[in-house]
């Protein structure tokens, strides 16, 4: 009997472990182990943060789901990796501790035959002096959507300003990035938008300043480097298109900025040009950066070996090309297919905790050095996608194989992405946008990097009921429901 472990139950995470036992049955174990008791989809938490959804509607418990199906589950944290077990333990383990189930505190060693990280993201708030509280978590000056707690906090923050710009008072909006090195724009992208539609609604909108603030070098490029759309003949520039956006709904853009320190209304930056300034605000949401969650690992001899299968962002190395090599120089081979960790075949990383060789978008940084540019996205399709891909090479590599059966290169996939401007049943909009590839291949698409048969890009009602059943249709599927396995990634 084999057992995979899984570190984490995000999109990836969920993806990978359920397939997993669905695939290989009573016959074989597999264990997951995440610190939180419920699975969210992370994409309409934005409806939350502005009062459209609540949390219950994003969220379910994890425990009765995985029961069902047979997971072992565990509600604890990874702490550390031994993938050559140590002196009191042969085979490799995992070493976790428990945040629930009545064990909290407790810790415990899980072994394992195939390990998968899909731990995610750290929210790196602390990353920006005052964007953090200086202990890790979301600090008193801002909001955030990237949990659904944060993002039932932020609509609770909206709707008290929104009550003091009725009795006329004129308020301060800026949403975006709160780091030279975020990635999620997409995220921030859905929220400004939303609350500009919110605004409008409660009859405010006339007493807002929105401006939109990023890390970006032009509006548009959303960690991919931006992207070409065919419409009527012609390839247009998704810069083109969203600026079209902001102007149509008087949004004002500050871009290429790195912010440097969070007050209490006020933020401070840096812009590529190497200037500086201050935007100042009555409510903001701005996204952290991203980090790994600080998973160590140890040899046999108990040594320290976490620099050999980690990256130093924290996120797991995986078959990618990371030689250093000027921008000009990089190529869509550079990416994963596998996700396999070169060291250690037994072990794999999916979603965000996979370390991305290099950057999508261009690398800029300022005259004074400070690296003011997007990180590669690795959310939403492409994690389900990636995560399954490695399910299924496990599966196989359990009944027999001797290396990965299947792969997933973000350089060989496309992805679509329904990002909402504004729900409302027969009003609301969203920004409906494919992509293929996810990370540009100018080898075999010369000019643009990508085809143009399979980019394009619409606004209007049909994307907002689209991005509506998708999130039916994507809980239905990671509760399990009859037929979950035939809804795709």
């Amino acid at each position: 009997m084999a057992r995979v472990v899984v570190m984490g139950a995000g999109v990836s995470g969920h993806t990978s472990s359920t397939f997993l036992k669905e695939w290989l049955g009573d016959e074989h174990e597999v264990v997951v182990v995440t610190p939180n008791s419920q699975w969210n989809w992370i994409p309409s938490n934005i409806w939350v943060g502005v009062g459209q959804m609540t949390k219950d509607e994003v969220v379910f418990d994890l425990a009765p789901v995985y029961a069902k199906l047979g997971v072992d589950y565990r509600q604890a944290k990874a702490v550390s990796i031994h993938p050559e077990g140590g002196a009191d333990e042969e085979k490799p383990y995992i070493t976790i501790e428990y945040t629930g189930q009545d064990k909290v505190g407790e810790s415990e060693v899980v072994t394992y035959d195939y390990l998968i990280n899909a731990t995610g993201p750290k929210l790196n708030f602390d990353a920006t002096p005052g964007l953090g509280d200086g202990k890790g978590q979301l600090g008193p000056n801002t909001v955030s959507v990237c949990t659904a707690d944060h993002a039932t906090h932020a609509n609770q923050e909206l709707q008290a300003t929104i009550e003091q710009m009725k009795k006329g008072e004129k308020k301060k909006f800026l949403i975006g990035t709160g780091h030279g090195m975020c990635t999620c724009q997409g995220a921030a992208f859905e929220y400004i938008f939303n609350i500009e539609n919110e605004l409008n609604k409660a009859g405010v909108r006339d007493m807002a300043d929105i401006k939109w603030i990023s890390n970006e070098s032009f509006l548009g490029d959303f960690g991919i480097g931006g992207l070409h759309i065919k419409r009527g003949g012609y390839a247009a520039s998704s810069r083109l298109f969203a600026e079209s956006i902001y102007a149509e709904r008087d949004v004002k853009w500050l871009i290429g900025a790195h912010v440097s320190k969070v007050e209490k209304g006020k933020a401070h930056y840096e812009l590529l040009d190497g200037t500086t300034g201050v935007e100042e605000f009555d409510f903001a949401m701005l996204i952290p950066p991203f980090a790994g969650v600080g998973l160590k690992a140890y040899d046999k001899a108990g040594e320290d070996m976490t620099a050999e299968i980690f990256a130093p962002n924290g996120f797991l190395k995986v078959d990618a090309d990371y030689t250093a090599k000027p921008y000009e120089e990089w190529t869509a081979a550079d990416w994963p297919r596998t996700y396999q960790n070169p060291k250690y075949g037994n072990i794999f990383a999916v979603g965000i905790a996979f370390a991305p060789p290099h950057l999508i978008s261009k690398p800029m940084s300022s005259p004074n050095g400070t690296p003011i540019n997007p990180t590669p996205p690795r959310t939403g399709m492409p994690s389900g996608i990636i995560g399954k891909a490695v399910a299924e090479s496990i599966k196989d590599m359990i009944e027999g194989a001797k290396e990965p059966t299947h792969h997933a290169s973000m350089a060989e996939m496309g992805a679509a992405c329904v990002a909402s401007t504004g729900k409302g049943l027969f009003d609301g909009t969203a920004a409906a946008l494919t992509v293929y590839p996810v990370v540009p291949d100018f080898e075999k698409y010369p000019g643009l990097g990508r085809d143009l048969e399979y980019t394009f890009g619409e606004i209007g009602l049909a994307g907002h009921w689209i991005k509506h059943i998708l999130h039916h249709m994507f809980l239905y599927k990671a509760k399990l429901k009859p037929g979950w396995t035939m809804i795709p990634e």
